[in-house]
């Protein structure tokens, strides 16, 4: 008797929810990335935080690729994007932003709307500053840009670290490197702690062993007290250019206090806020009400419709 084997081919049931996983040169670096949706369609860009990656995205991407050509990249230091030594290379805000800058024009991302999560607000903030005719429009997510916003766990890096780096005042700030630190951030504000994946903070942890790894983040966790002069900056920007914007805002947040959330809406009245029973990473729990809004938001609002035309038309039900 003879079988015959068959291989079948894997066929996703959407082309456009397909993720797909790249790496580009940079300055020199190797920046890794994952994209997902059509090119031609509006575009999105996902900025990451602590101690995060890309990853933190891997549910929200396939959930919005039917609307919008959606990339997040890692940032140097990061995930899969390349990790140069300290010693010779400057883990900052401002290279960062330069970097995934860089990024954005080596792709084409000309134009698009801007999702910030955590250091993605002090990366964004830097890059739309610069050259804020490429934001569409903007999506807040638990980042900072308001005095009020630090919660108390800051305490040690505010009140000691940023004012005197030494390695006493080095070495309480490690712990938030520790496996059980970092799976308590995750679940941290979360009702219902089953509903974030394991795999979140377990992917954290993995690229936390990285040989450079715990340098690289005590240095951002040095350099993050540059931001704090540019929140007058960022304020005015957004009082000034008024852009589209939508907050969720994960009100259990470990790091950044509800109020933090509050303070957008003095600058942006009219705002889309969002108050979610959830934590700094509400993505984990709430990427299907997240992804809904957006899409519904965007859709109402139809920015620049001269230029999205048909690829948003033939894509809307």
């Amino acid at each position: 008797m003879t079988t015959t084997q068959r291989i079948a081919e894997f066929k996703p049931a959407s082309q456009m929810e397909t993720v797909r996983f790249k790496t580009i040169e940079v300055d020199g670096l190797e920046v890794f990335y994952r994209e997902a949706g059509t090119p031609g369609m509006p575009k999105l860009v996902l900025l990451h935080g602590f101690p995060g990656s890309s990853a933190y995205y891997r549910l929200l991407m396939p959930a919005l690729a039917d609307k919008f050509h959606v990339v997040a990249p890692d940032y140097p230091g990061f995930g899969n994007s390349a990790k140069p030594d300290p010693a010779a290379y400057g883990y900052t805000f401002d290279k960062t932003s330069e970097t995934v800058e860089g990024f954005l024009d080596a792709i084409g991302f000309d134009r698009f709307g801007l999702f910030m999560q955590d250091y993605g607000g002090p990366v964004g903030f830097r890059i739309v500053g610069r050259r804020p005719e490429m934001m569409e429009w903007m999506i807040i997510q638990n980042t900072n840009a308001y005095e009020i916003g630090f919660g108390e766990v800051w305490d040690g890096l505010r009140g000691a670290y940023w004012l005197d780096p030494t390695p006493e005042t080095e070495e309480p700030l490690a712990d938030f490197l520790a496996p059980e630190t970092v799976k308590t951030l995750y679940q941290h504000g979360h009702p219902d702690p089953s509903l974030v994946s394991p795999d979140s903070w377990q992917n954290d942890i993995a690229h936390l062993r990285h040989p450079f790894a715990t340098r690289i983040n005590l240095d951002f966790f040095y350099d993050y007290r540059t931001n704090v002069p540019l929140y007058a900056e960022w304020q005015r920007f957004m009082r000034e250019e008024q852009p589209h914007t939508q907050i969720f805002w994960g009100k259990g947040d470990i790091f950044f206090t509800p109020e933090g959330g509050d303070a957008f809406l003095v600058d942006l009245p009219d705002a889309e806020y969002h108050v979610l029973d959830s934590g700094h990473f509400a993505v984990e729990d709430s990427y299907l009400y997240i992804a809904e809004h957006m899409k519904r938001f965007y859709a109402e609002k139809r920015f620049y419709a001269e230029r999205v035309g048909a690829a948003w038309a033939q894509h809307t039900p």
